[in-house]
């Protein structure tokens, strides 16, 4: 396997801030979100199971008695609170993360038809995840700020010094299993996606660190 990155590099269109983006900025934030909204469309029309956000956020619903896009923002909600004592800070790229995913999510299951054969769906979900790492990359390379699990993700890997790569399993293994104990549905989409996620993140911020890393 290639080596991975351990870490967010500092890019040539990397932000000054969360909120002070330049003009090189922008590209690499709106390709980047738009290919993570992408990945997740793909693992939706796979039909072999969403992401672990997704299945916990049914397993919630369930109890809490909302649907499962109002169970999503409320999750979203509680994760954003979970950034106070961890000093993380929203930005514009925050912002963007739930506008444009979303969008191209949504656009991404209307256009593409539900996988057929078995060796289609599979793919679905080995070009998901591998999708969702490159523009993961892209986007959290940006500087301006992550998405609300993301930031869970990079503050986690700031107070720690662990791999961003094992915080993101550690995450997603997590999420996924207490979704499962509460009632979501998983599948083998799912678990390839809590397993190899944070691999793909790693060799996305590779690439990126390879292409446009700033060398001292």
């Amino acid at each position: 396997m290639p080596a991975l990155s351990h870490r967010i590099p500092r890019v040539l269109w990397s932000a000054s801030g969360p909120w002070k983006p330049h003009g090189s900025t922008w590209a690499p934030l709106i390709v980047g979100l738009s290919l993570f909204g992408v990945g997740e469309g793909l693992l939706v029309e796979s039909r072999l199971g969403a992401s672990p956000w997704t299945v916990f956020a049914e397993g919630v619903s369930r109890h809490v008695h909302l649907p499962l896009g109002w169970t999503t923002a409320l999750i979203s909600g509680v994760v954003l609170v979970a950034w106070w004592p961890l000093r993380e800070r929203p930005g514009l790229g925050t912002l963007a993360n739930v506008v444009i995913i979303a969008s191209v999510l949504q656009v991404t299951v209307s256009v593409v038809p539900p996988a057929g054969p078995w060796g289609m769906r599979e793919l679905f979900v080995v070009l998901g995840v591998a999708v969702i790492g490159l523009g993961s990359a892209l986007y959290l390379t940006c500087n301006l700020g992550p998405g609300p699990r993301d930031g869970l993700m990079t503050s986690l890997h700031r107070h720690s010094g662990l791999s961003v790569v094992y915080v993101r399993l550690g995450i997603e293994v997590s999420v996924l299993t207490l979704g499962w104990l509460l009632g979501g549905v998983a599948g083998i989409g799912t678990a390839v996606f809590a397993g190899g996620v944070g691999v793909a993140l790693g060799l996305g911020l590779r690439m990126v660190d390879r292409v446009a890393g700033q060398r001292a």
